[in-house]
């Protein structure tokens, strides 16, 4: 007879994730995952079966939770400037003990253009975060709030490319005043 897991799995893939958001999934040996989860080799490929299966579970971990708390932002009350205004200073206010950078936007740049099953994942993930911006785009252009003579989809594409790219200037080092004038001038580039 089996014996039963004596783990928290949920807390072992948070754990797993931090792990990977830190030092991307090459970067991650399969030891460093050991000691972020503090589960045994064996336990953590009884239950995930590979460190790919882990890391595509952490990776989702990781979207359903930032995506909750942007999609609260995007469909909640508000003028559309002030929705992507607060999407882009969430980067800018970013927890401290969060490790700095996106583990989607890693994951996009180290596994995107060779992994078919993270490329899916990301570019599901990516179709989601657009039609939501989008919509909102589109609510502020109504209200002459957005710029009206760019298209949408371009506007949409700009927002995430400058998220994308914040957090990248975090991870390089770039400080909450370097952030926060990226932030302002995308606002002004909208409006």
């Amino acid at each position: 007879m089996a014996r039963p897991r004596q783990f928290d799995e949920s807390g072992a893939v948070d754990a797993a994730m931090r792990a990977f958001w830190s030092a991307g999934y090459e970067g991650t040996s399969t030891q460093d995952l050991c000691a972020a989860t503090g589960l045994g080799r064996s336990s953590i490929y009884n239950t995930f079966s590979s460190k790919h299966d882990l890391f595509e579970r952490a990776l989702r971990r990781y979207m359903t939770a930032k995506n909750a708390d942007t999609f609260e932002v995007l469909d909640g009350p508000g003028t559309a400037s002030d929705k992507l205004r607060a999407v882009l200073w969430r980067v800018v206010d970013a927890p401290e003990d969060d490790p700095l950078g996106c583990l989607v936007v890693n994951a996009t740049v180290e596994l995107g253009p060779r992994d078919p099953e993270v490329a899916a994942l990301l570019r599901a993930d990516l179709d989601r975060r657009k039609a939501a911006l989008a919509a909102v785009v589109r609510a502020g252009q109504a209200a002459g709030e957005i710029d009206n003579r760019s298209d949408p989809a371009d506007l949409t594409q700009f927002v995430i490319a400058t998220i994308g790219g914040m957090r990248v200037a975090a991870r390089g080092g770039a400080g909450r005043e370097t952030l926060a004038g990226i932030a302002e001038t995308a606002m002004r580039c909208l409006r």
